[in-house]
């Protein structure tokens, strides 16, 4: 398998400080040690990302040389874009760092202003593009706008910025997910075949299916009517995911149903489904062994969202401590990405640990201390949805490594579905009656 070059633009060890003599022209309200100050990173093309940035009060003290606070991650065509100038512009683009404080009001939180205090802007250039670690930047710089009014020194921001390739391996689902659909490695134009996905509803599995024990203990026994059964509740879905001998090598499957919460038609976050994702047990024949658990529900509010909360098991034991890795929000109208990051904050600020052992991953090893593992864009529902798929590369060993990915990718995907409100589907079978 070959992976697509990418960067990953990280920003780090952040600290501000404000000279005593600097304190006299700061407007009244601000005090150092009292008031809110934060940064925004911007970068041509990316999103804004906000973060906040702690003060430096005193010349012993130093800002955490090891923390990230903002991460931006690069294809090769972003890169080159960055370094096209404009039309109307013949300079590169800028990573633009905007300091702000917010004054703080006693008594009158309504009346809290933002203000500016400064701005670090950090040209691209070639190094940007040839895929080497390289830092940029290390070290003070002076922010405010007028950095040395009256030979005066103003304040003053600390950060890290650094360049490091991140190669990854980008997957595609060619169909939806319900329609058993290849999963191809793409290299550039090149799509290569590298898992196949199979997909069923019934709770009554094969008794050849040397899968059917492991998951009917969590599953229970079926023998209702599927369309019956998923009126009131979503359950005995299954996702296989085969290798091209057509060896299963990993699997997803909802050990607790999707129900609706008493009084309401949701799948609310007191009561939320679960999807078991499992892995070949290597010490066993025809055995699995836990891999993780992504629990979904629905939230409610002007814009429906479907949260994923992904845990890893330790060791593989279903009853042993889990490690929390992700938990964001997916549109529910028009889907989005659900990531595992650890230098990423996710949507709902949710705090992500670094995984540091292959405990935490199947396979990471036990120098990887965190960053990038995956990311995974799906539709919104009632769209046709083909899961797309990065994974670093560091993280995955042999193909059997990337299954398991392809499996949680999966259940994500099928977790729109199995969210969406119950009362639509009955609704929508009435006006078909009504038309018959």
């Amino acid at each position: 398998m070959d992976p697509q070059v990418f960067v990953r633009l990280s920003i780090g060890s952040l600290g501000l400080r404000i000279p005593p003599t600097a304190l006299k022209n700061v407007p009244e309200g601000i005090q150092a040690p009292s008031s809110l100050c934060s940064c925004e990173f911007r970068l041509r093309g990316f999103p804004v990302q906000t973060t906040s940035i702690p003060f430096i009060l005193s010349p012993e003290s130093a800002p955490d040389l090891h923390s990230i606070a903002s991460s931006f991650y690069l294809e090769k065509s972003d890169v080159k874009a960055l370094l096209a100038p404009r039309c109307f512009n013949k300079s590169h683009a800028c990573l633009e760092v905007f300091v702000f404080i917010t004054r703080q009001t006693p008594h009158c939180e309504f009346r809290n202003k933002k203000q500016r205090i400064g701005t670090f802007k950090l040209p691209v250039g070639p190094e940007w593009a040839e895929g080497k670690p390289v830092v940029l930047h290390n070290g003070w710089i002076g922010v405010e706008k007028n950095k040395k009014k009256c030979g005066k020194l103003g304040a003053e921001l600390h950060l890290k910025v650094k360049l490091d390739p991140d190669p990854r391996y980008v997957f595609q689902f060619e169909d939806e997910t319900t329609l058993n659909p290849q999963i191809v490695l793409l290299e550039g134009t090149i799509k290569q075949p590298i898992f196949s996905c199979k997909f069923s509803r019934d709770r009554r599995a094969s008794q050849l299916d040397p899968m059917n024990s492991y998951w009917s203990s969590f599953s229970g026994g079926g023998g209702t009517e599927q369309e019956k059964s998923e009126r009131r509740e979503r359950k005995g879905w299954k996702v296989m995911i085969h290798d091209l001998s057509g060896s299963a090598v990993a699997a997803a499957f909802i050990s607790t149903p999707f129900v609706p919460s008493t009084g309401c038609d949701r799948v609310l976050r007191s009561n939320p489904g679960a999807w078991m994702i499992v892995r070949p047990d290597p010490y066993g024949l025809d055995s699995w062994q836990p891999w993780g658990k992504l629990e979904a529900w629905r939230e409610s509010g002007a814009r429906d969202n479907i949260c994923c909360r992904f845990n890893l098991h330790s060791e593989g034991q279903v009853g042993g401590s889990c490690l929390l890795v992700s938990e964001m929000f997916i549109r529910a109208d028009k889907g989005g990405e659900f990531f595992i990051d650890s230098d990423r904050p996710t949507p709902n600020g949710t705090p992500v640990p670094s995984p540091h052992s292959s405990g935490d991953f199947a396979a990471i090893g036990p120098s990887i201390a965190g960053g990038f593992v995956m990311n995974c864009r799906v539709q919104g529902e009632r769209k046709s949805s083909k899961p797309l798929v990065q994974l670093a590369t560091r993280h995955v060993r042999c193909v059997e490594d990337a299954a398991i990915f392809m499996a949680l990718a999966a259940a994500v995907d099928l977790s729109i579905e199995a969210c969406r409100p119950f009362e639509r589907k009955a609704r929508r079978k009435s006006r078909d009656s009504l038309i018959i």
